[in-house]
């Protein structure tokens, strides 16, 4: 059997330790560098930055293998087509796409308009040598997860690779959390039996999409079933984080606002467990690499006073673990 490869980055985002951290560019780069368990930097820089971020990379040997936007149809395709073509210059393989559930005009995208906007960008991608990763995430058209199976299909019958960014940490917090699930209507789904969350069951939707050979690209969050809502930070209408994140190490007293216990985290294991033994046995699997990415916004990690890039690199060693064992 062919030996698959793997690498293992960190999103520029997550490179803080708390959310009070404001390092420069190069800082983060460094940093990256020294942890010594991170082949690349994940990143779209901001406009003006390219030079800043290539300098940085180059100074610190570490290549910026992917980027990561959010779009809007009907309003972005320009911006994406920079991104497109600013990954090329960067280096980077791989932009992660999170296209937002409704267009322009405010109309909820149907699963034609998402294949639509997808075939579009691949077709822009192809000039440049980057792949568009269309994200699993919320409040975005794939937050009700059957979708994204439909589209790939819909895709794939245009005789056109369907590639995504698996970030499971959306799925596996929604796991016996009833209010989640009701977001976009999939809770109707779940309760039908015709949406399975939980990696440990059959027919799952983390094993449907690793099966289809869909995911080439991967986030790595940490997150628990029912993951408690980040009371530490709320959004500007005054609700709370929706908890997104879960801490991969057990943080010290007055660290974090809930509960820690490692079990918890079996489920968001189980679904790196099983995306890397696809990989690891399947010699056609598309995937490259998994960033971590552990962050500081509000539905995740903004207020938390443990390290969240010590957590990344704890998180990256046991996945680089798991991967040198399987």
């Amino acid at each position: 059997m062919q030996k698959q490869e793997l690498m293992i980055g960190i999103v520029g985002n997550g490179v803080v330790h708390t959310d009070t951290d404001t390092f420069d560019v190069d800082t983060r780069f460094r940093m990256v560098k020294e942890a010594g368990v991170f082949d690349y930097y994940d990143k779209t820089p901001p406009p003006g930055e390219i030079d800043v971020y290539l300098a940085a990379s180059e100074k610190n040997q570490l290549p910026i293998r992917a980027g990561s936007f959010y779009y809007v149809k009907g309003r972005d395709e320009p911006l994406l087509k920079w991104h497109l073509l600013m990954a090329k210059e960067l280096g980077s393989f791989v932009q992660n796409v999170q296209l937002i559930t409704n267009d322009a005009q405010g109309r909820h995208l149907s699963d034609e308009d998402v294949a639509e906007f997808y075939l579009w960008a691949v077709e822009v991608g192809d000039r440049f040598g980057v792949t568009p990763c269309f994200e699993v995430h919320v409040n975005m058209w794939s937050e009700n997860f059957g979708r994204v199976a439909r589209v790939g299909q819909l895709v794939e019958k245009r005789g056109v690779k369907f590639n995504m960014t698996l970030d499971h940490s959306h799925v596996i917090f929604k796991i016996d959390n009833p209010s989640e699930q009701a977001v976009q209507g999939m809770r109707e789904e779940i309760v039908a039996g015709r949406l399975e969350l939980d990696p440990f069951k059959p027919n799952n939707v983390i094993d449907k999409w690793i099966n289809s050979n869909y995911v080439r690209h991967a986030h790595a969050r940490p997150a628990i079933p029912k993951n408690p809502v980040n009371v530490w930070a709320r959004h500007p209408d005054g609700s709370f984080g929706r908890g997104i994140q879960y801490p991969f190490v057990k943080p010290e007293p007055g660290q974090w606002h809930a509960e820690w216990h490692e079990e918890n985290l079996l489920h968001w294991k189980e679904g790196i467990r099983r995306l890397l033994i696809h990989h690891a046995t399947h010699a056609d699997s598309c995937l490259e690499q998994i960033s971590l990415e552990i962050i500081p916004a509000i539905d995740y990690g903004a207020g938390a006073k443990y390290s969240l890039f010590d957590d990344s690199v704890a998180c990256a060693r046991w996945i680089r673990e798991t991967w040198n064992a399987i």
